[in-house]
């Protein structure tokens, strides 16, 4: 049987060691996860920052796998901090989230070796964009799913979505603020589905440009409505120009649901989330 109610160890991790978590958060109400200049601005980084530092009772700098941009979700950000300090899983997880809002939350704490790195020790990366393919923009769930109100063709998109994969120049949907010294990126795998009104884009590649995975989305949306055909995607990719490719998909609706790391760091696997359960798919 699957514990769903996780029983967090009280034995202290050492104060010299490297932890790891797992962070959920609605970015809604943030100006993206990476900390701001402006103090006033809120952003995932900031609040997870302060709610470490109050169990730890001393500053704690996280890194993190991805940073996501204003408005987007994480429903498995993996982080790691160097504490300084002598705490327990229980007291990073549930000291933390007693100190958090309520639309962010870790999840677990796990210690890992010093060589380990958020950001640079992952295999992969996967993002899931949702879209709400209705007549009228939906009230329920507004801020966590995007909205197309012509029909989706959501076949064609998955037909135009294969055209991503393997080792390609993404320069076509890059943002113009993109700082990555390459547009070379590799998808692993890209899958356009429905499940009732609601179109799913899933992609996982080992890294992402900015923007890529809304600028993908975009143009994967102007395929499924009909006004471009599923080659299209080849034509772009080969011109390896923004201006040619759809307009930036909303950021509303899109997830990092899975980070992927080599087995030899013993994290958790990601579980399926309320995401899968709301979309039975």
């Amino acid at each position: 049987m699957v514990d769903h109610h996780p029983r967090f160890s009280p034995e202290p991790f050492p104060a010299e060691g490297r932890v790891a978590c797992r962070v959920e958060y609605d970015g809604s109400a943030y100006k993206g996860w990476q900390l701001q200049p402006e103090a006033s601005a809120p952003t995932v980084q900031g609040e997870l920052e302060r709610a470490l530092s109050g169990v730890a009772d001393r500053q704690v700098r996280v890194h993190c796998a991805g940073r996501t941009d204003a408005g987007v979700h994480g429903h498995a950000q993996i982080v790691h901090f160097d504490p300084g300090v002598s705490r327990s899983a229980k007291s990073w997880v549930m000291g933390t989230n007693g100190q958090l809002p309520r639309d962010i939350r870790v999840h677990w704490a796990e210690r890992v070796p010093q060589t380990f790195h958020a950001r640079y020790s992952a295999l992969s990366r996967c993002y899931r964009y949702l879209i709400a393919n209705t007549a009228v923009r939906p009230a329920v769930l507004a801020r966590q799913l995007s909205w197309h109100r012509h029909p989706l063709d959501a076949e064609r998109m998955h037909e135009a979505a294969q055209h991503l994969l393997g080792e390609q120049d993404f320069s076509a949907f890059r943002a113009s603020t993109c700082q990555s010294s390459s547009p070379m990126r590799h998808v692993s795998e890209v899958k356009v589905s429905r499940a009732d009104s609601v179109v799913v884009i899933e992609i996982s590649a080992n890294a992402f440009l900015h923007h890529m995975v809304r600028n993908i989305a975009g143009s994967l949306m102007a395929v499924g409505s009909g006004r471009q055909e599923p080659e299209w995607i080849v034509a772009l990719l080969a011109s390896r120009d923004r201006r040619l490719a759809a307009d930036t998909a909303p950021a509303d609706g899109l997830y990092l649901v899975d980070v992927v790391y080599p087995a030899e760091f013993g994290l958790p696997p990601t579980p399926k989330g309320l995401l899968d359960g709301m979309l039975q798919r």
